[in-house]
């Protein structure tokens, strides 16, 4: 029974739509990865000194980077069983895991790469059926 996987992604969630000959299933997975921590939802902070309290940029990049490194991990740990997938999202995201893809399974599993607008759960869904239609 072949199974087929669409993917779409960003640094801060993957929708994964797995279509098989037993149905179709999706499961989301959230990063943890924050672009500046320490900050909330873009909300400047009235105390004084508050740039102090944020880490530096270097370390910051570094933090972020083992964030996503960890996401990845998670994404393709799913996506193991996949016979094709199919990747698509708005952002660098996608074709960061699909360099990360290729380096770790070499069989070429991804079919086609797409840049695609944000999108809810439901229109993912109905996109990866319409391409393995």
């Amino acid at each position: 029974m072949k199974t087929n996987m669409g993917l779409w992604i960003d640094h801060r969630k993957a929708v994964i739509v797995t279509v098989s000959g037993s149905g179709e299933e999706t499961r989301v997975i959230k990063s943890k990865a924050e672009k500046q921590p320490g900050r909330s939802d873009g909300v400047r902070s009235t105390t004084p000194y508050e740039s102090q309290k944020v880490q530096a940029d270097g370390r910051q990049d570094i933090k972020f980077a083992d964030q996503l490194r960890l996401y990845y991990d998670e994404v393709i740990s799913v996506l193991r069983d996949a016979d094709s997938i199919f990747l698509f999202g708005p952002g660098e995201a996608k074709g960061e895991l699909k360099k990360r893809l290729e380096d770790t399974h070499p069989d070429n599993l991804i079919r086609t790469v797409e840049t695609s607008d944000q999108m809810t759960d439901p229109q993912i869904a109905a996109k990866v059926r319409e391409y393995f239609k």
